[in-house]
């Protein structure tokens, strides 16, 4: 039960009510109290001290108004403390570095992922081949989603999954030159495609499905290439592990240590220290992997693979920030908690994917 509920409220004059001083069993021996309901149909008119909070024109008839009936009430216009704000438990202190991301959720979803990816490629090689061919779909899904919705440009979905598809099935299955065949036709359906529609912007739609076909898609397919040589599933495991340590390599030392930026105006939080922890993890974990999982590695050539990983994996992540900024986009899906979508995973994948292809061919052969 409130003070409004026994007697005038703080407005109608009594100071029992608004005396913060007294205890409450003193306020309590006020008039509020002993008056009872003739003290709420009857308010007494009490002239204020001087230098109190009413206007002097409000003086007089201000002090004849009150509640007449237990059912009104008078607003409070007690000047109130401020309230203090409490301090956002999402606002990083001052001073403090902030990671930008939920790091729980992200690193619960790589640990998924993980499982995932290398449970399906140690027990059966087309199950990960599977797992290649949705994330190129998904990615292909989120990309021309971006384009469509910031840009306007309707880059058709349809061939480019399909064709896609075909691609990455083709490299596993035929090599080099099945790839390409199905790259050719990938591109012709999507000229085909896209004259169903409109002639609007033809050009600039199918030019958006052809690089979207070779961006996606095509460098993907040399993970399928890797994985149908005889140690194909070590090659790929190689790769993936090259690339994560290099983007975790960076992150740690760049967080801890960064300073000087490496492309502000791309993507502002790289920094110089933090791609010289990319080289540095990458090459590490490049020596010890071709020395203890590839057949026929040396250590110095994981070094150099290493190296290759660290610039290409940095050189496409910048490259799809840039495609971020040129869309006003900070991810390109949701998909992924603390992750944001597929392709803001496969952005430093992709362009990695043939480099270290090539380069397993020159060491150790095809």
């Amino acid at each position: 039960m409130n003070e409004t509920s026994w007697g005038a409220p703080p407005s109608a004059g009594y100071r029992g009510s608004t005396d913060r001083g007294p205890s409450s069993a003193a306020r309590s021996a006020g008039p509020v109290h002993e008056a009872g309901i003739a003290a709420q149909t009857r308010p007494m008119p009490i002239v204020p001290p001087s230098g109190g909070d009413q206007d002097d024109r409000d003086q007089g008839a201000a002090h004849l108004r009150g509640p007449l009936f237990r059912d009104e009430q008078e607003p409070d216009i007690r000047p109130q403390d401020p309230a203090p704000v409490p301090a956002s438990p999402e606002s990083p202190k001052a001073g403090k570095k902030s990671a930008g991301r939920d790091l729980r959720a992200a690193i619960g979803v790589g640990v998924g992922l993980g499982a995932v990816i290398l449970a399906s490629l140690f027990i059966y090689k087309p199950v990960f081949l599977g797992v290649i061919v949705i994330a190129v779909v998904v990615g292909l899904w989120e990309l021309t989603s971006r384009l469509a919705e910031r840009k306007g440009i309707r880059a058709p979905l349809v061939p480019l999954a399909v064709g896609g598809a075909a691609m990455v099935i083709a490299g596993y299955a035929s090599g080099a030159e099945g790839a390409w065949v199905a790259v050719a036709f990938t591109a012709l359906a999507v000229l085909v495609w896209r004259m169903t529609e409109s002639p609007d912007d033809y050009l600039k739609d199918v030019t958006a499905g052809i690089f979207a076909a070779f961006y996606v898609p095509f460098l993907a397919t040399f993970v399928a290439l890797m994985l149908s040589a005889g140690d194909g599933a070590w090659r790929v495991l190689t790769f993936l592990i090259l690339t994560v340590v290099s983007d975790t390599g960076a992150y740690a030392v760049g967080w801890k240590f960064g300073k000087r930026k490496l492309a502000p105006r791309i993507s502002p939080g790289k920094t110089r220290e933090g791609l010289l922890g990319a080289v540095a993890f990458a090459m590490v974990a490049g020596a010890l992997c071709m020395q203890f999982l590839i057949d026929g590695g040396v250590w110095w050539e994981g070094l150099l693979l290493g190296l290759a990983v660290a610039v290409s994996a940095t050189l496409g992540d910048l490259g799809e920030s840039m495609i971020k900024r040129d869309l006003g986009i900070k991810d390109m899906g949701a998909l992924l908690p603390g992750h944001g979508g597929i392709m803001d995973r496969l952005d430093s994948l992709l362009p990695t994917a043939p480099v270290v292809w090539l380069l397993m061919v020159v060491f150790v052969g095809s």
